[in-house]
């Protein structure tokens, strides 16, 4: 059986946007960037707070990338890069460097690369990797 790794993203929510922050056994990975919570309206909607299982997925406009298959009531959910949830994102999840405003940020590919980097050294030592999402402070 394999073993369960946690990566957190503890999130605060603003009118113009989801703002987060990725981390894993309390080391800081990444910040992220999401569209506003409107109660998981599809392509409108960050997605729920809640445990997510992580998976290797190929997709046409932004190859391989890791999925969040399992978003109830959601598909081809992903974290990908972006820097402006208004205007680049569809209810995916965009890791960035530096946080500049509500759903915005800098660095996405940089911090994509080193999110990549840790997921896929997880799956390669043979871990099933979980997104826990919670609201700042809980």
């Amino acid at each position: 059986m394999k073993k369960q790794t946690i990566l957190l993203l503890q999130r605060t929510y603003g009118a113009q946007g989801t703002n987060g922050r990725i981390t894993y056994d309390g080391q800081h990975i990444c910040y992220t960037i999401e569209l506003p919570d409107r109660n998981n309206i599809r392509r409108l909607s960050c997605i729920p707070e809640g445990r997510y299982k992580l998976e290797k997925r190929r997709y046409t406009k932004h190859g391989e990338q890791i999925g969040i298959p399992h978003v109830l009531g959601r598909e081809a959910i992903l974290i990908h890069a972006a820097n402006h949830a208004l205007n680049e994102l569809m209810g995916c999840i965009a890791p960035v460097t530096t946080l500049t405003g509500e759903g915005r940020g800098i660095g996405s590919r940089t911090a994509l690369a080193g999110l990549k980097e840790l997921v896929y050294h997880l799956w390669n030592t043979d871990k099933e990797v979980f997104l826990l999402i919670k609201r700042e402070g809980r």
